[in-house]
């Protein structure tokens, strides 16, 4: 039986790729895009755009392709054309963690799932997929938890999820929590704010201190590519002691203490509250 998927924003940039996986891979597809330049490209891709109503009709999933302050807005108004049993499935933790879905429709099934993307060393050997850093082309892991919903269902969201970021090499099942943590804790508030930091490292060496800024750069993603696949097995871990030495007076510089009430539960609900509650 081929499932029936609709896909809120499929005309957008995230909701595009996704969309034209599922199609691809032979769901039957309702694109649901109430935008002009978003029916122009899906349309350009072989994509019928379709509107609200004439979408979910007879959905068994329902795709919320869309920006994370908007997802429970959509979601309160297209609730009660849902018979119960179908799913939700939201891309991103931080609305189903605020609590931004319906609460009063304990008969529907909330799905999130995200991917991981394509990994800083893995066995690519196509050019395109090893220039592929977000996905669709190159192999990738994904995460997925059932937020809601009969435990049968897992392998249902699981399934679409791994359609829509494919080729899928490993789907790790977490609790919305833990997938919250993930992101935005892990991903963005601690991972992306170290790369921020980093390249405001390189401008400093440039203005402050008159090295070359592309001397800095190869110096720095030189050290990176090593010291990532020491610190994360792939590759022997075998620092000097006295780079260690230096590697415990830089923290003791640079990480303020109890940086690790980042990743709490606490924290990363007012990161996602934070998220959903955008103007």
């Amino acid at each position: 039986m081929t499932r029936s998927v609709a896909v809120f924003g499929a005309g957008g940039k995230m909701g595009f790729r996704v969309a034209k996986k599922l199609f691809d891979a032979g769901y039957d597809l309702r694109a649901i895009e109430i935008g002009e330049a978003g029916k122009k490209r899906l349309t350009d891709g072989g994509i019928e755009p379709v509107g609200i109503d004439a979408g979910l009709d007879r959905a068994e999933v329902v795709v919320l392709a869309l920006p994370d302050n908007i997802i429970g807005k959509v979601a309160a108004e297209i609730e009660p054309k849902l018979p119960a049993g179908t799913m939700l499935l939201i891309l991103d933790a931080a609305a189903p963690y605020a609590d931004d879905l319906p609460k009063n429709r304990p008969d529907l099934t909330y799905f999130v799932g995200h991917p991981c993307h394509p990994p800083l060393y893995n066995d690519e050997t196509e050019w395109d997929a090893r220039r592929d850093y977000h996905g669709g082309v190159a192999k990738q892991a994904i995460v997925c938890a059932l937020m809601q919903g009969p435990e049968a269902h897992y392998a249902v969201g699981a399934e679409i999820c791994e359609a829509m970021w494919s080729p899928v090499t490993t789907t790790h099942r977490v609790t919305t929590e833990q997938l919250a943590i993930l992101e935005p804790g892990l991903s963005e508030m601690l991972a992306m704010c170290m790369v921020d930091v980093m390249c405001e490292a390189v401008d400093e060496c440039e203005t402050k201190y008159g090295i070359p800024r592309q001397a800095a750069h190869d110096f720095l993603i030189g050290h990176l590519n090593v010291e990532i696949a020491m610190w994360f097995g792939y590759s022997p871990k075998v620092p000097s002691d006295a780079a260690l030495r230096l590697l415990r007076f830089g923290k003791s510089k640079i990480m303020r203490e109890g940086w690790r009430d980042a990743l709490s539960p606490a924290v990363v609900r007012e990161a996602a509250e934070l998220i959903v509650n955008a103007k």
